[in-house]
């Protein structure tokens, strides 16, 4: 079946695409605004996309009316935002968060969530993540609809028993993360995986000149 996007509309759009691209990770974002209310919002259209610097992207949809929500809103006024990644014991927390109140409303706050000060950006981080990165603004891309948010971490913060410090190697299983999937409220988890090594193209080659 192909569907051309230019002749759908837009709700159909989303449909079809976020219940194919998935898993999505999930960014738990904390942001502040300049008046100082606190706000705590996750979103799935988010993913690193460059390591020099060190950009995370994160796309928000807008408002029925067009407005931005109050984590855009606060990102594009005050410069800057804490990603941080949703471990599956922060599950319900996490999806509390997801409630549609207006901008006063403090959302960890009510979700009952352990908060710590962040090191160089006023939001605080959720102290229960596994992974937890302050970022500033990099640049701001309005897309019709959306906003699309380029952050550029600038601390990273990541439980001990996660880490071996001497060597960087994360324990990427252990923090039980969660990802986004089809539909409304579905979610999976990172308890299965398996891998495959990268292929060398001299290997391949030997190998092929052996046959």
């Amino acid at each position: 079946m192909e569907f051309d996007f230019s002749q759908m509309a837009a709700g159909d759009r989303y449909k079809l695409m976020s219940a194919s691209v998935t898993p999505r990770p999930i960014a738990w974002v904390t942001t502040r605004s300049a008046a100082g209310a606190a706000n705590a919002a996750p979103f799935s259209f988010f993913n690193m996309v460059a390591a020099d610097p060190p950009l995370l992207t994160i796309g928000f949809l807008r408002q029925a009316d067009g407005r931005h929500k109050d984590t855009p809103a606060n990102i594009l006024e005050t410069k800057e935002f804490v990603v941080n990644l949703v471990s599956e014991d922060d599950a319900e927390a996490m999806n509390f968060t997801c409630i549609d109140a207006p901008p006063e409303f403090d959302e960890a706050a009510h979700a009952a969530l352990s908060l710590a000060p962040s090191s160089v950006v006023a939001p605080d981080r959720i102290a229960t993540a596994p992974v937890s990165m302050e970022c500033r603004l990099y640049q701001a891309i309005e897309a019709g609809q959306s906003t699309i948010v380029l952050g550029e971490v600038v601390r990273f913060h990541i439980q001990d028993r996660f880490i071996d410090v001497d060597r960087l190697y994360v324990d990427t299983m252990a923090m039980g993360l969660i990802a986004r999937m089809h539909g409304a409220g579905w979610y999976s988890r990172s308890d299965t995986s398996f891998q495959l090594a990268r292929p060398r193209y001299a290997d391949w080659l030997a190998e092929k000149n052996d046959d």
